[in-house]
């Protein structure tokens, strides 16, 4: 069945088709043809003979001798009858096996033409006696004869069964050379077919190859024909391919690279919701949307597909707005359109959040340095002038004094020292020593300095190791101080009967991964994007009372910044607070 289906198969089966139809028409055609021949041909020389017998007879006078010699003449095929009128004059030997007679050939209405107007007739017809249940065909020639002044007839007969033996034998002749034919034809449709199917199967495997990407496959040119032109533009339309292949990976690493560059997320998706790509900032968008809605299903935001859905109604792109885990972003999705409809969207994110702490800050910093600064600075003035007034009347008041004056120094000592650390890790004028640091041991030590504070509070506290026995590079001194403004805030800020846990684990592309998580009340949403930033403090619950100057947290950060880390917090209110940062495998170290 694979023949039949095959170029082989078909040229095959349709040059044998063409051959036969043309042999079965030519030996018809040359049947026929020799079966008319031989037939012309005994007629005429039957109807030659007759007149040479008629001839003869005329001029000689012994008729009977003539007629007799005539006969052996002629031969055994033929016969001969001689007539006057319904008398025999002569008949040739076997002649009675015929059933031949004067009233058989009157009757036929060509042979009595030969009786009454005494021309000459040959004719095709059967004879009367047949031999072994067969009719027997034969030729007749009537020639009128005058013998002795009477009108006579001259009929020879003759059997067309050597005739059609002799056309059996050209017809299997013929039948033989048809079969030698179809045979040669079927070696030849062979032959032509598979110099015309190989290169096509060589094509074929060819392209094959091209469809699996090896588009350096090549179709070997071996005709100078049009098998040979179809391999050279297939070779033309292969190398073509590639330079198109590339230039459309080149263009789509080209965006690729503009997509991860943008500072912007960037999210396609179908209209069934599926993302198809996305880029950094979007994937952290994705991200803290499945903490806070808790869906992590692959598919795009709820959110996202609104604005969609309003954006194919009114055929044009939507803006909208939604604050996420602190941060304010605005959405904008514009259709994406097919052949004949939309067949997605494009979802600009915008991280908006900057901007607008940006415009707090400006308005707050003054007001957050003045209030920071005006507690202390009145307390040494009201207390100051107190002793100076001699308000105080004890010597035991004056001390009371005097200590509140060192005091608030002191707060504001730790304030301006606070503040020249920011500046020095703002102005990355910070000197890191780095050090090789075992984290089980470094991790529980810090720990320790809280299980104190912890116990008092009834707070479980405890260290949680992913990745045991772990050494890892960086400044110990700073990262114990990011450790302890985070570790102090969760302990503060869970109630009692609440659980602090810090988790450390190696992730393969962040590098050292530290996590503090508290079971405490959290940090409202709105407070998320702040919490970094210097002198901002949510609420009373979120500070360490009066001795806070709200810079902890923004120090922390350019500690972690400095690693060339990056440090994040999420929180749900009522339910608590993670804050966690990385630290990279590789760093340069700084002397």
């Amino acid at each position: 069945m694979r023949l039949w289906r095959s170029v082989v198969g078909k040229l095959w089966a349709t040059i044998l088709l063409l051959v036969s139809l043309v042999l079965i028409i030519l030996t018809i055609l040359l049947v026929e043809f020799f079966g008319n021949f031989q037939i012309d041909e005994v007629e005429n020389n039957l109807m030659k003979t007759a007149k040479r017998i008629v001839e003869i007879t005329n001029t000689h006078a012994d008729t009977d001798e003539v007629l007799q010699i005539a006969s052996e003449m002629i031969g055994i095929e033929t016969k001969m009858l001689v007539l006057n009128d319904d008398n025999i004059i002569f008949s040739s030997e076997a002649m009675d096996e015929y059933g031949v007679n004067p009233e058989f050939l009157k009757n036929d209405p060509n042979l009595i033409k030969v009786f009454t107007k005494r021309e000459m007739v040959k004719k095709e017809l059967l004879l009367p006696l047949k031999v072994g249940n067969q009719e027997i065909s034969a030729i007749v020639v009537g020639v009128p004869l005058e013998l002795n002044g009477q009108q006579d007839e001259v009929f020879l007969f003759q059997s067309l069964e050597i005739m059609e033996e002799a056309i059996t034998s050209t017809t299997k002749f013929i039948l033989l050379a048809a079969g030698v034919a179809i045979i040669l034809t079927t070696i030849f449709a062979f032959f032509l077919s598979t110099r015309i199917n190989a290169p096509l199967t060589k094509m074929r495997e060819v392209a094959f190859e091209v469809a699996k990407g090896k588009f350096d496959t090549k179709v070997p040119i071996l005709t100078g024909d049009e098998i040979g032109e179809l391999a050279i533009a297939f070779n033309q339309m292969g190398k073509q391919l590639k330079f198109n292949i590339s230039a459309l990976n080149q263009e789509k690493e080209h965006l690729a690279s503009i997509l991860r560059s943008m500072a912007d997320g960037v999210i396609t998706f179908n209209r069934d919701g599926t993302i198809l790509q996305t880029n950094p900032p979007a994937e952290r968008f994705l991200h803290s949307w499945a903490f806070e809605k808790l869906e992590n299903n692959g598919m795009v935001p709820s959110v996202l597909m609104n604005l969609f859905d309003r954006s194919e109604l009114l055929d044009k792109e939507q803006v909208g707005e939604i604050s996420l885990q602190g941060h304010d972003w605005v959405l904008i999705v514009s259709p994406l359109y097919g052949s004949e409809s939309i067949r997605g969207a494009v979802a600009i994110i915008r991280d908006m959040t900057d901007e607008r702490k940006m415009d707090k800050l400006r308005t707050d910093f003054i007001a957050n340095v003045s209030h920071e600064l005006r507690t202390p600075i009145s307390m040494l003035q009201g207390y100051s002038e107190a002793i100076i007034d001699d308000i105080a009347e004890s010597e035991e008041d004056k001390k009371e004094m005097a200590k509140v004056i060192y005091d608030e120094s002191l707060r504001m000592g730790r304030l301006v020292n606070d503040l020249l650390d920011l500046a020095r890790l703002e102005s990355e004028n910070m000197q890191l020593c780095y050090d090789w640091v075992q984290m089980e041991d470094y991790l529980e030590r810090i720990v320790y300095k809280f299980s104190g504070l912890a116990k008092e509070k009834e707070i479980i506290l405890i260290t949680s190791l992913r990745n045991p026995d772990p050494e890892w590079t960086f400044d110990p001194d700073r990262i114990e101080q990011v450790l302890t403004n985070l570790i102090d805030n969760a302990i503060r800020h869970t109630p009692i009967g609440g659980r602090v846990e810090i988790i450390q684990r190696i992730d393969e592309q962040h590098g050292l991964m530290i996590e503090v998580k508290d079971s405490g009340s959290g940090i409202p949403k709105e407070d998320l994007a702040f919490v970094f930033e210097r002198f901002y403090k949510a609420d009373k619950a979120r500070t360490r009372g009066g001795s806070g100057t709200g810079l902890g947290l923004s120090i922390a950060k350019n500690i972690i910044n400095a690693h060339e880390g990056k440090i994040s917090v999420n929180s749900l209110h009522g339910v608590g607070t993670t804050f966690t940062f990385s630290l990279p495998r590789k760093m340069k170290e700084n002397e």
